[in-house]
């Protein structure tokens, strides 16, 4: 019996051959889709830490108290025991000083009078322990009674002073004790003795006195570091810096939370302090149990299909 296919037969049938290849195509495609749409993320839980707001503030060392070596006699010094940066206690021989009178008659009112015993040499001694800051005054040097030789940096007047702005001045009576960092690496503890009676017209920052406890002689005009702690909590839930997110103008801020394994949604949030990397969580009050994602969270958008990886 012979078949005959007209062109409409034909025609159905390679429509329909196209139609089984496209179905069974089109299925594996459909589950690659599924796969690739899953961001591959890191998650982390909130957990409670101590945190620290703290503000990092500049603190020049300085000789508080100044002590000028002066002449007690118009005359001529005649030796000089001291030099530039040397220390000296007190009581110290600094300079020797031979009056104008004595200089010009010499040893004639001996020679008149034995029992006069006129020399007319003066000594003039350091008056407090200190360094020698400045040194004014040479051997044959002409002076006159009252004239400033030198510049003694009384030790015990040594400190650091900081300049803290005025609106903190509140955080003063939680920073009794601080920690100072010189240049170095070198680590002080220091303690607040004292507070400047003015404030700076320019930056209204007012002087804070804040004497350590240096084992070595450490130079004038130093700069250390001070750190100075605003508000401290010992226990406050908190994430990682990375898990928080936050719009431009940084007025908004929120996590990607999980809530399943592979679905995580915008969870608006109130941070509170930053510190060590991590953020204090204000509002809302997670779960131990819950699951906020730490990498891969940027440009998630709400209910985003995710990926757990270790």
């Amino acid at each position: 019996m012979n078949r005959y296919y007209t062109p409409i037969n034909i025609l159905l049938a390679c429509v329909s051959i196209i139609a089984i290849c496209s179905c069974k195509g089109n299925a594996p495609a459909d589950e690659d889709t599924v796969v690739q749409s899953q961001t591959p993320v890191t998650v982390a839980t909130v957990g409670n830490s101590a945190l620290a707001d703290s503000v990092e503030l500049n603190a020049t060392s300085l000789f508080l108290q100044k002590n000028y070596v002066s002449a007690n006699a118009i005359g001529y010094i005649t030796k000089v025991n001291v030099q530039p940066g040397h220390y000296v206690q007190k009581g110290q021989l600094m300079f020797t000083l031979k009056t104008k009178e004595a200089q010009s008659i010499g040893n004639t009112i001996n020679v008149l009078d034995t029992t006069f015993k006129f020399s007319g040499v003066n000594k003039i001694k350091a008056s407090r322990s200190g360094y020698v800051t400045q040194l004014l005054h040479q051997v044959g040097d002409y002076v006159q009674d009252g004239q400033q030789l030198a510049i003694i940096s009384d030790r015990e007047s040594f400190a650091f002073v900081l300049q803290l702005p005025y609106e903190l001045r509140g955080v003063i009576p939680g920073n009794q004790n601080l920690m100072l960092t010189l240049p170095d690496g070198e680590k002080l503890n220091g303690h607040i003795a004292s507070l400047m009676p003015s404030v700076d017209t320019l930056s209204q920052t007012q002087g804070i006195v804040i004497k350590v406890n240096n084992t070595h002689p450490i130079p004038e005009n130093l700069v250390a570091k001070a750190t100075i702690i605003k508000t401290a909590k010992s226990s406050a839930p908190s994430l990682p810096k990375s898990a928080v997110l936050s719009n431009e103008t940084q007025t908004e801020f929120w996590v990607m939370k999980l809530i399943n394994d592979t679905t995580a949604i915008k969870t608006a949030i109130r941070k509170g302090i930053e510190s060590g990397g991590r953020i204090e969580i204000l509002a809302p009050a997670f779960k131990p149990a819950d699951r906020v994602i730490v990498t891969g969270n940027y440009g998630l958008a709400d209910t985003a299909k995710v990926k757990i990886v270790k």
